[in-house]
């Protein structure tokens, strides 16, 4: 689904990716939880006003995929095809994902591309023929070094991160000259200390670089699912290599010369800590090679965890997001993972932990507000929302709650990639609303008949609509259709138009919700749980 925005034309775009997944399976909690938090940073920035490019799709070849097809009895193609229109394009587009582009590394407009920036290498001699034996992870698609294996009670050696026996491969390859990368690859961590994220993954990253990098195999032989080596066909050109050059791909590497000036290198790579070095030691060596610029900054975040094991297809702990959001709501969903756990760190699921924070924090604090303030403008002023009289300390003090909320939460969401930080502000003032009105009672002001009595309800329902005004302002990037509902329910469409196009960072100016708005008690935004049932 394209995005619309504000853009200035020419203008660098604010470029975000996703991993591209690989596709032996259908996706699971674990790719979705990625690819959310991008939708919302890249929603937070269109609502800046900015130019914005999200980019994600799907990693198609390699020898695990060509497994998979064969042991399903259909060619890789025709898995692949099949996964991508029935399985991946289907939940992105169920999850509310705004991406800009899907990519397939199985599209002409990425293989040929490919090809041109390897043979450009092979010309620049930064490219050789050589012999490699090691252990390989098929589910990794990686040749392992010693200490990227542990021991099995037998003695076999298993992949740290699948728990399978690796495989002893012998193949005749072709070399990328990494190891000449190490020195250059340090400097430019020293100089751009945010480029790797969290803190924990750049010194992980550093302290391997320091040890010394190893030239990189870049094409099998034993196998032809992948793209052909141009001058020796023989061979197909490393799956991550492939994959990496999407990001490059994509947005007009060698084809359209505009586009890829004002979109690449990326702002953020966000991935799972699991591929770090991928991204931040091979990728930006070979953007180094050909004199391209390299990232902005490589977040990875961490594993989602179920029963104290990494959630994945292959130990069978893949949770189908659909199973989550039949029963809480796409929306809910979107707000759930990145409420629950600090992006960059590792998290444990649970049912139980998101019914509760459900129930909590959008049923009973955020939807029971929005509920009441509709019904208590329908109630006492017919709908229409009153001008406020003359704030005073209690209506002062929501004016510095709500923009301390906007400036911390457009600081964390979109500078610090801290979705969790910008949440927690954004309901913290959703609570210090809950509080006003517990304490102004206005129920009970509304007993008072005086014109000042009449004054008084009107400056308190008048601050609690404006406050959520607000709040569907500041929501909109993480649950975008309650946040609509919301803003219709206020009115808001009519006189403030679009609710996207708000900018996110003005969210606090007051006063921009005016009198004489139309407000109605719509459908229930969270409504109450039904238990789950049993097989």
């Amino acid at each position: 689904m394209a995005a619309t925005g504000s853009e200035k034309q020419g203008a660098k775009a604010f470029y975000v990716t996703t991993p591209i997944y690989y596709v032996n399976d259908a996706p699971h909690l674990g790719h979705a939880y990625t690819t959310v938090a991008g939708d919302v940073l890249t929603r937070w920035h269109r609502q800046r006003g900015e130019k914005v490019w999200y980019l994600t799709g799907t990693d198609e070849h390699g020898q695990k995929i060509m497994r998979t097809a064969e042991a399903n009895n259909v060619t890789p193609q025709a898995w692949c095809d099949k996964l991508v229109e029935e399985a991946w394009k289907p939940l992105w587009e169920h999850l509310n994902i705004a991406n800009d582009d899907f990519i397939r590394t199985t599209q002409k407009r990425h293989t040929d591309r490919v090809q041109e920036f390897v043979q450009d290498l092979f010309d620049k001699d930064e490219i050789y023929k050589g012999g490699y034996e090691g252990p390989y992870c098929v589910g990794c698609e990686e040749y392992k070094l010693p200490g990227d294996l542990i021991e099995a009670e037998d003695g076999t050696k298993l992949c740290a991160v699948h728990k399978k026996p690796v495989e002893i491969l012998k193949e005749e390859n072709y070399f990328f000259k990494l190891s000449e990368y190490g020195p250059k690859l340090l400097e430019f961590y020293e100089a751009n200390p945010g480029f790797i994220q969290p803190e924990s993954a750049r010194n992980e990253v550093v302290n391997f670089v320091k040890q010394g990098l190893e030239d990189l195999s870049i094409s099998r032989s034993t196998f032809d699912w992948g793209v052909p080596v141009p001058w020796d066909d023989k061979h197909v050109i490393y799956v991550w290599i492939d994959a990496l050059l999407n990001y490059a791909t994509a947005v007009g590497y060698n084809e359209n010369p505009a586009k890829f000036d004002e979109t690449f290198p990326a702002n953020v790579h966000l991935i799972g800590k699991d591929i770090l070095r991928f991204h931040a030691v091979i990728w930006p060596a070979m953007l180094m090679a050909q004199g391209l610029p390299v990232p902005g900054r490589v977040a990875a975040n961490g594993w989602l965890m179920v029963g104290g094991e990494k959630m994945s297809k292959s130990n069978l702990t893949g949770i189908k997001p659909q199973d989550l959001t039949s029963h809480f709501g796409v929306d809910a969903y979107r707000w759930y993972f990145l409420r629950a756990i600090a992006f960059g760190q590792d998290g444990s699921f649970s049912w139980e932990d998101f019914s509760a924070r459900y129930t909590s924090e959008l049923a009973n604090d955020y939807g029971n507000l929005a509920s009441r303030v509709a019904a208590m403008v329908g109630k006492y002023f017919g709908g229409e929302l009153p001008a406020s009289a003359a704030d005073g300390d209690a209506e002062k003090a929501i004016h510095d709650g709500l923009a301390k909320a906007v400036a911390t939460a457009d600081l964390k969401i979109g500078e610090e990639l801290d979705f969790q930080g910008g949440i927690l502000a954004i309901f913290d003032f959703v609570k210090q609303v809950n509080g006003y009105i517990t304490e102004q009672e206005p129920w009970k002001v509304a007993k008072d008949d005086s014109p000042e009595g009449q004054a008084r309800l009107a400056t308190i329902l008048y601050t609690a609509a404006e406050s959520l005004r607000a709040v569907a302002v500041l929501l909109n990037a993480i649950m975008p259709e309650t946040s609509q509902a919301l803003w219709d329910s206020l009115g808001a469409e009519a006189s403030l138009g679009a609710l996207p196009a708000q900018p996110v960072q003005t969210a606090a100016t007051w006063g921009q919700l005016p009198a004489g708005a139309t407000v109605t008690k719509g459908a229930v935004l969270f409504p109450r749980l039904e238990e789950p049932k049993k097989d």
